[in-house]
């Protein structure tokens, strides 16, 4: 099926773009996208093992044995609503550009791209593209602009999220940084980060390097996305479904806090700091593979969570989420081509 899918990709470049023949460069770059996090998550998986004792590995499985399902199920219920209001939030963005699209097919589409992202990171939005342009007519280079500034909205919230969670967790965040790194230190990379963003600013402006020109381009290509989105007719409505797409998935990790009696207790503060860095951790690894279930037992950590009972908790979330794309993207692949028949 992924094969098909990658057919469809190259088909859909062609039809927009002029072909781009395959170098030994641009094969190794895609298979080193796909090795590397793979590689990065064992890694971390492999080192987080070696930290635990025999005795802590059989009270983590009994974390597992005892947990309560129920809230592991409640907050995948949760988190179908996030599918659905994300397909949904797609049709304003397709209609400001005078397409009409399928609920269905949006759908299937979103289930397939978190799905392809669980092999190869950030692949899953191409994939989107290209559903749209098979079975909806849309021309892949209008499709992926809808999708990445989707891309520029969900960074813009979670950047709230990262300030809202550091000033409710201020204290102890600093308390934490202040016991591993001295005050003279934190001065030094205080000082060099002032003159690094300057050096920064100066280069940005006045350099005519090849990198600097690219990701000008880059950053321009993000400003036309959102200008889109603040002419778009129906933009409140995307704006609604964008924050409730956040708040789904800010759900379904507090949801799940109750599965465990070590965890059930936790202040919402830490809860939005542990829901950061886990998102942070979607980017290090295929979908988190390895490094969420770290991150979060660290995070619980400065909130007298034991680091058994919170790797314990993010594995719970972790393979929960992963289920469901699972589920979710195999049943859209089968289905995507039998309810689109006369396409």
């Amino acid at each position: 099926m992924q094969d098909a899918l990658e057919h469809s990709d190259a088909e859909a470049v062609r039809d927009d773009s002029p072909q781009q023949p395959k170098t030994w460069k641009s094969i190794v770059s895609k298979w080193l996208s796909i090795v590397l996090p793979l590689a990065l998550g064992f890694a971390l998986i492999v080192y987080q093992y070696n930290q635990f004792t025999p005795q802590q590995l059989q009270e983590m499985k009994g974390y597992f044995v005892s947990a309560n399902y129920f809230y592991i199920g409640l907050s995948l219920f949760v988190a179908l609503f996030g599918f659905l209001s994300r397909a949904y939030r797609w049709k304003f963005a397709l209609e400001h550009m005078g397409y009409q699209t399928h609920f269905k097919n949006n759908l299937m589409a979103v289930c397939i791209s978190y799905f392809i992202n669980l092999t190869i990171p950030r692949s899953g939005e191409i994939s989107r593209a290209v559903i749209l342009k098979k079975y909806e007519d849309v021309p892949f280079s209008k499709g992926f602009g809808t999708i990445v500034a989707e891309r520029i909205v969900d960074l813009a919230i979670f950047f709230l999220f990262v300030c809202v969670s550091l000033l409710f967790q201020f204290r102890t965040l600093k308390n934490f940084i202040l016991e591993y790194i001295p005050v003279e230190k934190l001065i030094w990379l205080a000082v060099i980060g002032f003159v690094g963003f300057i050096a920064f600013i100066v280069i940005w402006i006045y350099s005519r390097w090849t990198l600097i020109e690219k990701l000008k381009t880059k950053v321009s290509g993000l400003t036309e996305g959102l200008l889109s989105i603040y002419y778009m007719e129906k933009k409140w409505p995307y704006l609604f479904h964008s924050f409730f797409i956040w708040f789904t998935y800010f759900m379904m990790f507090y949801i799940t806090i109750f599965a465990l009696p070590e965890t059930s207790d936790i202040r919402l503060g830490a809860v939005m700091i542990a829901f950061v860095f886990g998102s942070l951790a979607m980017g290090f690894t295929n979908s988190g593979f390895g490094a969420f279930p770290l991150l979060i037992a660290q995070i619980f950590l400065l909130y007298g969570v034991s680091n058994t009972a919170g790797t314990a908790f993010g594995w719970l979330v972790w393979i929960s989420q992963t289920l469901l794309i699972v589920v979710l993207g195999l049943v859209s692949f089968i289905l995507l081509p039998v309810l689109n028949r006369n396409k």
